[in-house]
């Protein structure tokens, strides 16, 4: 059984999981979720248990456990359902989809901005 566990420290790795967990049963894998540019933790990871009765045991003892001063929110994982619905992205610009229409080139055919 996979079990979710959010609200984890920023400096918690998968050494550090492992170890909180290890102690309820056999683990087969642990991930810290990572943010992909910078590589620091994204305060949640998994936690794959081969028992579910030792994964149900940890969830009930490990949950709002405090680890570093952070309450741990432990649940069962869910498998993300790709035809449920998603909050839209926010647009930090890039193409124009307003009524101004599209950029104007101001003399320079090449497209390339002015060199001073």
């Amino acid at each position: 059984m996979k079990v979710y566990v959010g609200n984890l420290p920023f400096s918690v790795d998968d050494e550090k999981l492992k170890e909180l967990f290890s102690s309820y049963g056999e683990i087969e894998e642990v991930s810290v979720i990572k943010d992909k540019f910078s590589g620091r933790s994204k305060g949640f990871g998994f936690v794959t248990f081969k028992n579910d009765d030792e994964a149900k045991k940890a969830i009930e003892e490990m949950n709002d456990k405090e680890v570093e001063g952070r309450a741990l929110k432990i649940n069962e994982a869910k498998p993300l359902d790709p035809d449920a619905p998603r909050k839209p992205r926010r647009n930090f610009g890039g193409r124009r989809r307003d009524s101004r229409g599209p950029r104007r080139d101001f003399g320079n055919s090449d497209g390339n901005r002015r060199r001073f």
